[in-house]
């Protein structure tokens, strides 16, 4: 029944979320047919290309036909280049995907464990760890890419300042092309985990069956492990699903620093077109994304945690 009321509140998210998106794309001043058309741009082409692409309409009536060709699967085609939507997402999510998969991994191999050693560990431990958290919540993304490409690409000459390959083609060359983004993605989210993976575990340490397992002469490894990591779960799953959002919207920025041909670069691409169709696709697709992530976590917190179902049915 959880799992049920979690997917129909997704339906009223994913609307109104097409909205917001519709309408906030239209608060960019700007012209898009003037945009497009350049210095050819007369009163008359004007009027008629704004006839063809339907913006001369009222906003509900472009909205209605918006959402009408979505529901068909018609994602529309980019004003710009008159190449279908569809055709440019499925160039561009995979790039998206492995950039905010990759970054999610290691912002957990790395925030997890160093979470755990600074709940459980010595005092030095704890003040490098607390040092790694200042650095990595305080630091923008655009700094830290700026100062990772001048150091491995610029100083030591080790990796590609920007580019990209794909996987298929060539894997040891795309992962060299995606190891500075990666960096520059993840450390911000590897301080969120390793702050909320501190608290939590150190939470539960306090808790009186920890006490009764120390009395016990149980291995801290094992209470740690085996007690304390999976009661502090539900609160590093529900950190990770939330923090997923924050990579795709750094995604955004971190894609055109580097030149990735992803989604996000698409809609940077898009917005200084004034180019509406693309920007709302790729705003709502990775929206959509963010939803769908949300709801899968929340899925597993309540498996982990059958209380939090319990509570939602109550």
């Amino acid at each position: 029944m959880f799992a049920f009321r979690r997917l129909l509140l997704t339906v009223p998210m994913l609307l109104i979320m097409s909205v917001v998106v519709f309408l906030i794309i239209r608060l960019v001043p700007g012209d898009p047919v003037r945009t497009m058309l350049g210095f050819r741009a007369t009163d008359e082409n004007v009027a008629e290309i704004r006839h063809q692409l339907g913006l001369d309409q009222s906003l509900l009536d472009q909205y209605i036909n918006w959402i009408g060709a979505l529901l068909r699967g018609d994602l529309g085609k980019d004003i710009v280049s008159h190449a279908p939507l569809s055709q440019l997402l499925a160039q561009r999510l995979p790039v998206t995907f492995e950039l905010t998969a990759l970054s999610m991994l290691l912002a957990v191999v790395v925030g997890v464990p160093l979470g755990i050693q600074a709940a459980t560990g010595g005092r030095w431990v704890k003040r490098l760890t607390e040092g790694f958290v200042v650095f990595g919540i305080s630091v923008p993304d655009f700094w830290l890419g700026i100062m990772l490409v001048l150091v491995f690409a610029g100083l030591l000459v080790v990796l590609p300042p920007s580019g990209y390959v794909p996987f298929a083609s060539d894997p040891l060359g795309n992962l060299r092309y995606m190891i500075l983004p990666v960096l520059t993605l993840a450390t911000g989210e590897a301080a969120y985990i390793l702050r909320t993976t501190r608290a939590a575990v150190t939470a539960v340490m306090d808790r009186p069956f920890v006490t009764f397992l120390r009395a016990k002469g149980i291995s801290r490894n094992r209470i740690v492990f085996g007690h304390a990591l999976r009661n502090a779960g539900p609160s590093i799953v529900t950190v990770v699903g939330i923090q997923v959002g924050v990579l795709l919207g750094g995604a955004i920025i971190v894609e055109t620093m580097f030149a990735l041909p992803g989604v996000g670069r698409l809609v940077v691409t898009g917005i200084n077109q004034r180019n509406y169709p693309t920007v709302q696709v790729g705003i709502l697709a990775i929206a959509t994304i963010f939803i769908v992530v949300s709801l899968i976590t929340d899925l597993i917190v309540a498996w982990l945690d059958p209380r939090v179902a319990d509570g939602a049915a109550t």
